[in-house]
């Protein structure tokens, strides 16, 4: 414990992937972004959620303030945690709950290099207490060697080369590489060159390409894009309120003055404050050109409320202060994109410059890459990538439902309204991701190869379970037909839970490098942390991931099928440790085991790319499941579906698992088998 009471960030996503580009009229009625929707907290009360553990609606003093006190015990903390003597720990995020608990966000440094992924959450009760601690990898950062053999000049070629596959003319980097350690997506801590390289991509969006290379070696280790592509009568909601300046200019005065801009076809800079003689803006066809500066600035309004009302995050940092907004980028753009650089989002025109990407979903989805960056800042590449781009489909759909815009009504869809296809089909669907057909509907292994506009469909899926729950159903009109992983039912709990609980394990469980299970790992806490570890909640959490082959179903369910259990911890002995089995005894099945046989794997570790897992059939066949891939997330929550068609179903199966690396330890939590 402290000797004193608790103490109490830069990517980018474009909102279509370059690959799924393709080549509206006048609404009425009326919304304001002053009043629109309810605030939450209260339904979560009436949910049964412990009030505590709501988010605190701190104000921005608030927050300044207990960044302060963690910076200034920040050595202590860094010596409670055992961190070596080179490292120290540099404060960039606080939130608090309301009974108290507070957590903090560290990034690190060794030997006064920026470590990139040793970045990590220190929960803390009201008392100072600390209560966890999640970090994005697990390995230890000492014994690095910081005399560089590289060139910083070679590490920039590859660095430029790289980008000029995207598109980028770029003859030299942006920013000079710099020295770093990297410790991203597992293995050893390493001296590298960070490189950031700009420019155009090859649609027009602005790059920005993080590329890192071994300072040893000159090896690649890795690579991200950080721009995230994704009264006033608007063309999109109809004629609404609109938050201005009294001298009438697009200043939201009440919202951290956000303001919108008019770049007029440019590419760069902030172009021209939106301002007029009056305070009406557009007329609701794309030729006026205040009507996109309408839509963007109401849509950032929404967005800004959803977050404070309902979260009580005062702003995207928390710091009370606004974003900006650029429309009318480029000559009939078809993107949109938020940038940490310039803390803003920027919106395109769209095929022939009268389809703007301004819709309330887009500006939503691009503003809450805003809250990720500085939150979990989920790396923009792999599972953690996939898991970034669903954030801002899942809060574009919380905002756009929060709105109740009677002219843009809450839906399950992405981009529905700025018809980018041009047959008026949406961007994106969330109850089965695959009809745009490039989602992925279920996670699998190889996932995080996939481009992280459609490695993102296994977690806009769970949402609409969790929210809705499979099957047919029909909601403001539109019709969804949810299917799940393994046939079998999910229950939703509504979407104001689901979107607490996707919220607060954003803000206080995930890390830069989170994946899938973590994901899974993060939500299943947060749930208990609210609503209890037996609740109805926490199970359909469960099952909803289960629902997209993420983990198994809880409690063994798996109505119509034989369900064989072996529930008592294993421990598994550090490398060079010997492997380690769990049995579960078969019997009263006719004949050989399916095609299909279900394995659950509850195995908890805190590096999972240490294990080796393999199914053992009773008569010595091996089946591998799991050979050390997932680098240092922790535990495998998983089903596999094996063809055991070969094999006798009755008789001893067995759960072998052996760690083949040194420092980090688990135990076999449970296995069983599922014969459908």
């Amino acid at each position: 414990m402290r000797s004193t009471p608790s103490r109490r960030a830069t990517a980018t996503g474009a909102l279509i992937a370059a690959a799924a580009m393709l080549a509206v009229g006048v609404q009425a009625g009326s919304a304001s972004a002053d009043n629109a929707g309810t605030t939450a907290p209260q339904a979560q009360a009436a949910g049964k959620a412990d009030p505590g553990k709501l988010p605190a609606d701190l104000s921005p003093a608030q927050r300044t303030a207990l960044i302060k006190a963690a910076d200034a015990d920040k050595a202590e903390t860094a010596e409670e945690l055992g961190l070596g003597t080179q490292e120290k720990l540099v404060v960039r995020d606080v939130v608090q709950d309301r009974d108290g608990t507070t957590h903090t966000r560290y990034e690190r440094t060794y030997g006064g290099l920026p470590v990139l992924g040793g970045d990590l959450i220190v929960a803390e009760s009201r008392a100072g207490a600390t209560t966890a601690v999640s970090k994005s990898s697990r390995a230890e950062l000492k014994n690095v060697d910081l005399a560089a053999t590289l060139a910083p000049a070679a590490a920039e070629k590859q660095a430029v080369g790289l980008a000029a596959a995207e598109g980028s003319k770029a003859t030299k980097s942006e920013r000079a590489p710099r020295k770093v350690v990297w410790m991203g997506h597992g293995g050893a801590p390493v001296l590298a060159y960070e490189t950031v390289v700009g420019g155009l991509q090859h649609d027009g969006t602005p790059n920005e390409l993080h590329v890192v290379t071994d300072a040893k070696t000159g090896a690649k280790l890795y690579e991200w894009q950080a721009v995230h592509n994704g009264t006033g009568n608007t063309q999109y909601s109809g004629q609404v309120t609109l938050g201005t300046a009294p001298s009438y200019s697009l200043t939201d005065t009440t919202r951290g003055n956000h303001k919108t801009y008019n770049l007029n076809r440019g590419t760069s800079g902030t172009g021209t404050l939106f301002s007029g003689a009056d305070d009406v803006w557009g007329d609701g066809t794309p030729q006026n050109a205040e009507t996109a500066g309408a839509d963007a600035h109401y849509g950032a309004a929404l967005t800004w409320d959803y977050y404070k009302n309902v979260h009580g995050r005062s702003g995207i940092r928390g710091d009370g202060v606004g974003a900006y907004s650029r429309v009318h980028y480029g000559n009939a753009y078809v993107n949109a994109f938020w940038q940490d650089s310039c803390f803003c989002m920027t919106y395109g025109d769209g095929a022939g410059n009268t389809k703007p990407l301004t819709s309330i979903d887009v500006a939503a989805h691009e503003m809450t890459h805003g809250l990720t960056s500085v939150t979990a800042k989920l790396v923009y590449s792999g599972e953690s990538g996939g898991l970034n781009e669903a954030t801002s489909d899942i809060f574009a759909a919380a905002v756009e439902f929060y709105a109740n815009n009677p002219q843009d009504q809450g839906d399950y869809l992405v981009g529905e309204k700025i018809d980018i296809r041009g047959n008026g089909t949406p961007l994106r669907y969330m109850d089965k991701p695959s009809k745009d057909g490039s989602s992925k509907d279920y996670w699998y292994s190889g996932i995080g190869n996939v481009d992280v506009h459609y490695s993102s469909g296994p977690a806009n899926h769970f949402y609409y379970l969790l929210s809705e729950g499979s099957g047919v159903k029909t909601v403001n009109g539109v019709t969804y037909d949810s299917p799940t992983s393994d046939g079998l039912p999910v229950t939703g709990i509504g979407r104001d839970k689901a979107s607490l609980i996707w919220f607060k394990a954003l803000t206080t469980k995930w890390t830069s490098s989170t994946n899938y299970a973590g994901a899974r790992t993060g939500t299943v806490a947060v749930a208990t942390e609210l609503y209890g570890a037996n609740s109805p909640e926490v199970a359909a959490v469960e099952h909803a991931w289960a629902g997209v082959n993420v983990g198994s179903r809880p409690g063994g369910g798996n109505p119509g099928g034989k369900v064989f259990e072996n529930t008592a911890d294993v421990a598994i002995p550090d490398s060079p440790g010997a492997a380690v089995t769990s049995t579960v005894n078969v019997t009263g099945v006719t004949g050989n085991a399916p095609s299909n046989l279900s394995v659950g794997v509850d195995i908890v570790h805190t590096y999972k790319g240490d294990l080796v897992v393999d199914l053992i059939a009773p008569d010595g066949s091996v089946y591998n499941l799991h050979n050390r891939t997932g680098g240092s997330a922790d535990n495998i929550v998983q089903t596999y579906t094996v063809n055991a068609s070969s094999e006798v179903a009755n008789g001893a199966w067995k759960l072998r698992v052996q760690d083949k690396a040194g420092a980090d330890t688990g135990y076999i939590n449970g296995f069983k088998l599922t014969f459908p």
